[in-house]
């Protein structure tokens, strides 16, 4: 039994494919062939740190799913713009109405914000985006990605 563990741990992913598509293998333990079955074994797919694998039948795909700096920064971005747009809507400001925002001011956010900066402003018709030390009226709380945040959206007149 150790000897054809062994020989099934060294088997390469065409192998594995063969043996799948013909449901048959013939490996070769101590000199002699020894023909197993697909039913006689379990074929399975592991995930690889940071990777999400998922196979249906023969097919296999692996995704890589670690999120870079940058990726999290361009996400958080997005999440801020469609929460303001929701605010938009919310209060009934016009397609085409210019805003201002004001943000109590967040480490954990202020980067990704400044950093797309020039997109959010586009995609809200924001004229400016301040961060403050705090709001006195006017302030709607809102989350981005579990990060509590304060905003004021002000339509310009």
């Amino acid at each position: 039994m150790k000897a054809v563990s062994a020989a099934l741990a060294e088997l390469s992913q065409s192998d594995i494919s063969s043996f799948e598509k013909q449901e048959k293998f013939i490996l070769q333990i101590n000199g002699e062939p020894l023909t197993l079955n697909l039913t006689e074994v379990e074929i399975f797919a592991e995930d690889i740190p940071g990777w999400s694998v998922a196979s249906k039948g023969s097919l296999t795909v692996a995704l890589d799913i670690t999120v870079s700096d940058e990726l999290r920064k361009e996400g958080e971005a997005r999440e801020f713009v469609n929460r303001i747009q929701n605010l938009r809507k919310d209060n009934g400001f016009e397609l085409t109405d210019r805003i201002n925002i004001n943000i109590v001011e967040n480490e954990r956010l202020v980067s990704s914000i400044n950093e797309y900066k020039n997109y959010i402003c586009a995609e809200i018709l924001a004229d400016s985006i301040e961060f403050v030390p705090e709001i006195q009226d006017g302030v709607t709380k809102i989350e981005i990605n579990d990060i509590p945040l304060q905003v004021r959206v002000v339509k310009k007149v």
